[in-house]
């Protein structure tokens, strides 16, 4: 399996070389630009032909379906930091961001193009050595997994063991603010992007999560630290890092076989509420007893399959690059919060909010309401006494209606730590929908509100330190 924020290649995929160059990526970026404006002239003028359209809407002249074309091509052709932000855009909600970009974002988190066999094995030998190839058995030009990143490829070690090796593309993490800078020149010439989304603050967090993701050393200690958190617990498997064949720009770790959880949806009612029931528990635990999350919660990061130790059905935890810590008083804060909508008190809710930094205090009536509105909801699940059917909900919709809401009338970008957390409890409960699952997520609360301790020290999981010694150099 890929431990990557992955797509599967397929007879589609295309091999397309990677520019690796700051250069080669700015032109790239740059002719982009271009065409998009002579897209939009060439429709403007079109358009002053017609009646009864307005030639000077920005937006619907630039996101034309030829220039939509052009951006999904860029993208797939650049990759890295700029296709990796364009897949965070892509789960954002339809009242966010215009829907036509949000089709465009899609399109390219799907997308599944890999690097030329010479690139490839460019990368390996700069990573592993001259001698790379003397390090597997065998190892599989062709990619069975493509992303944003860096692409997996299947290979078999000398002692036959069967392992998944994640290449990072050339020139990726050079070009992290560049890319995402010259992305989001081009994109909001038209002013694509509403004021309440706080841009500046999303792009900030997105650049400092990704420059972390690109550290593959990184992203293995934080698969290791997974693994010891859950190395008791029966339904969940987290692949063994093979140390000795990873460093900052290639990952290998343990080949396992499972199926994305999000295909599970013909699968009968109490495998789809398992999946379900697992992956929230997992969040719950990651937020309030951890404080350690992997907060990408794409499905193609989790997988359906058998433990290799007990063969029992399990889930498959891959990709880590995007795990975190949170501190104790952010933890705590939001726990208050939680409760809080757990007990249906608004009063509480506000202030807690104000304290953790949701809202300032000098918000108007109908923010502080859709605010308290849109937590209640997430509270309702957790108060539940009885499970909870998602096939019944309307969760999403009631959430739909309140942004506009807090868009036209928040004061403040949301604590930073929100933007990565609610990612995932996002992605939780849309794989619950997805599921039709029906899910006892009351107890589930119950068990950790009730063991929950605040206060105390801050003793969170590092993942940033280097060790003072590891089993291969970055190169």
């Amino acid at each position: 399996l890929s431990f990557a924020n992955t797509t599967r290649t397929n007879k589609l995929s295309q091999e397309r070389r990677v520019p690796s160059s700051r250069l080669a990526r700015l032109a790239s970026f740059g002719q982009l630009g271009l065409e998009l404006a002579a897209g939009a002239a060439a429709e403007a003028t079109k358009r002053a032909f017609k009646r009864g359209l307005e030639a000077s809407d920005n937006m619907s002249l630039l996101l034309t379906p030829a220039n939509a074309e052009k951006i999904v091509q860029t993208l797939c052709k650049v990759r890295g930091a700029a296709l990796k932000l364009g897949q965070m855009l892509s789960i954002q909600d339809s009242n966010t961001v215009s829907p036509t970009l949000l089709q465009i974002f899609d399109r390219v988190r799907h997308s599944a193009d890999f690097m030329p066999i010479r690139q490839v094995h460019r990368q390996l030998r700069l990573n592993l050595g001259s001698e790379w190839k003397n390090l597997f058995a065998d190892f599989e030009d062709i990619p069975f997994a493509a992303a944003s990143i860096g692409q997996v490829h299947r290979a078999t070690l000398l002692d036959g063991r069967k392992v998944a090796v994640k290449v990072q593309y050339p020139g990726v993490a050079q070009g992290i603010d560049s890319d995402i800078d010259n992305l989001i020149s081009v994109l909001n010439v038209g002013n694509l992007f509403p004021k309440g989304l706080f841009l500046e603050q999303f792009v900030a967090v997105a650049r400092r999560e990704l420059k972390l993701e690109c550290n593959y050393k990184r992203e293995a200690r934080a698969m290791k630290e997974f693994a010891r958190l859950l190395e008791n617990d029966r339904h969940f498997y987290v692949p063994k890092v093979i140390d000795e064949l990873t460093n900052t720009h290639v990952l290998t770790a343990e080949y396992v076989k499972g199926v994305p959880v999000d295909v599970c949806v013909n699968e009968p009612q109490q495998v789809r509420d398992y999946i379900a029931s697992k992956f929230i528990e997992l969040c719950l635990y990651e937020i309030f007893v951890w404080r350690f999350m992997q907060t990408d919660p794409n499905w193609s990061n989790f997988y359906f399959g058998k433990h290799p130790t007990t063969d029992e059905p399990c889930l498959l935890l891959l990709d880590f690059g995007a795990s975190r810590s949170y501190s104790k008083k952010f933890v705590d804060n939001y726990m208050h919060i939680i409760r809080a909508a757990y007990d249906n008190n608004k009063e509480e809710i506000l202030n807690w909010s104000r304290k953790i930094g949701f809202l300032t205090g000098h918000e108007t009536k109908t923010m502080e309401e859709a605010h308290c509105d849109s937590i209640l909801i997430l509270g309702e699940t957790l108060a539940s006494a009885k499970a909870y059917d998602f096939s019944k909900q309307d969760i999403t919709r009631r959430i739909h209606s309140l942004i506009p809401v807090m868009l036209k009338n928040r004061l403040k970008s949301p604590p930073e730590e929100t933007y990565s957390l609610h990612r995932k409890l996002s992605g939780a409960y849309l794989l619950a929908t997805k599921l039709n699952a029906v899910v006892s997520c009351g107890p589930l609360f119950e068990s950790i509100n009730e063991n929950y301790g605040f206060g105390g020290s801050d003793d969170s999981i590092d993942i940033d330190t280097e060790p003072e010694q590891s089993p291969r150099s970055s190169n």
